[in-house]
């Protein structure tokens, strides 16, 4: 790996939604030229592109993204990695940097879920009986219940704890113009609220949304022949892993290993640990899964992630806030771009330009994706240093 430091010179997302009448690629390209406003280049600087989409329904969306935004015969790589499949795209990006290929690339994470039903469950391509209804359920919100409660039998977690967290998060989000919903949720009403699997109610679970977001990546050495220091927000680390295998309890999936092998990880790679962490930005696809991963990113101690959501040391104003943006739970989960928006989330505040929800004097934030069974995706990225 080569040893130059890559950047992110220019970051943007629109704001997430239901856009109906658009395309993917009328999404991605409005991502793509906000970026690219932001770093204040054009396509034409653009030397590869790399495109997210989870579906992939629409084909090859890089291509039709730049159908939109000008076709300069750059390559173009389209990415599907589950819910890491936008970190995917941008880490890609920083990896062809590195390597010496390229010294400024566009990376672009983009979904249509709007109206998309219940994510997960059934056989998928497995051959023979299907384990779901046989062995648990497959479906998300069911894995993620049930992980949740396992961590409540270990550690007594409560239902209002894990409610908590939706409470924290769409507080955040009524700061965060760019949240698919920006509204509060007080802890009676996140509790009473329609049962989807227990504990999780139907606002302790993500949006299905429309969304997209992007990024443009330099080499050190552009950044500074382009006198972009000012803004430019490094990459102190970019990690990917996959599940390994463990000797486990097949009618419970693991939630839980992936995200911690990426975790240490990161922090070698950057050098910091999580006591190093300004604020984090992680994968709360339902309230259960940010508590899970409090402890899965060293946020704290296995079994205090209880005492954190009790000390509110994951608010806006806390000792390590967590999901400024609202999270998955309100900003919405377009699952595509969410690796993208994460990291978007994180270098604005790195940036001071986070508004009513800036996390004061950010410096270094940790930005997480974990796609179920298959990957998870962590960025750790540090301020402009002038």
């Amino acid at each position: 790996m080569g040893s130059e430091d890559v950047y992110i010179t220019g970051t943007d997302m629109i704001k997430f939604g239901k856009f109906p009448d658009r395309s993917i690629a009328s999404l991605g390209a409005e991502a793509a030229l906000l970026a690219l406003d932001d770093a204040g280049v054009t396509i034409n600087d653009i030397e590869a592109l790399y495109s997210g989409n989870l579906l992939m329904a629409a084909g090859m969306v890089g291509q039709q993204i730049q159908q939109e935004i000008g076709q300069t015969g750059i390559p173009v790589v389209n990415c599907s990695n589950a819910c890491a499949t936008g970190a995917t795209a941008l880490r890609e990006g920083w990896t062809a940097i590195k390597a010496g290929i390229y010294d400024i690339v566009l990376a672009v994470g983009v979904e249509k879920l709007a109206g998309a039903g219940m994510l997960g469950g059934g056989g998928g391509s497995r051959s023979g009986i299907s384990p779901e209804g046989l062995l648990g359920s497959g479906a998300m919100p069911c894995v993620f219940a049930e992980a949740g409660m396992a961590h409540s039998r270990k550690y007594g977690t409560t239902f209002e704890q894990f409610a908590q967290i939706a409470v924290k998060n769409h507080h955040h989000s009524t700061m965060n113009p760019k949240a698919r919903y920006q509204i509060e949720t007080p802890l009676e009403e996140v509790m009473n609220a329609e049962m989807i699997s227990y504990p999780n109610t139907k606002l302790m679970c993500s949006a299905n949304v429309d969304g997209a977001a992007a990024a443009v990546l330099m080499s050190e050495k552009k950044m500074k022949e382009l006198g972009l220091g000012s803004q430019a927000v490094r990459i102190r680390a970019s990690v990917l892993t996959t599940d390994p295998w463990t000797d486990r309890d097949e009618v419970m999936p693991d939630v839980n290993t992936c995200t911690r092998n990426a975790a240490a990880q990161a922090y070698e790679m950057a050098g910091v640990g999580p006591e190093d962490l300004d604020l984090v930005e992680l994968h709360d696809c339902f309230a259960t899964a940010e508590v899970l991963h409090y402890e899965n990113l060293g946020l704290c101690a296995d079994g205090e992630a209880g005492k954190l959501i009790d000390e509110k040391a994951t608010w806006h104003g806390g000792r390590i806030p967590v999901n400024l943006s609202g999270g998955l739970l309100s900003k919405g989960h377009p699952i595509g771009a969410t690796g993208i928006a994460n990291v978007y989330e994180i270098a604005t505040h790195l940036r001071g330009n986070a508004g009513k929800r800036q996390a004061e004097g950010a410096r270094i934030g940790l930005a997480h994706v974990i796609g179920l069974g298959t990957c998870c995706g962590i960025h750790i990225l540090e301020a402009p240093s002038s």
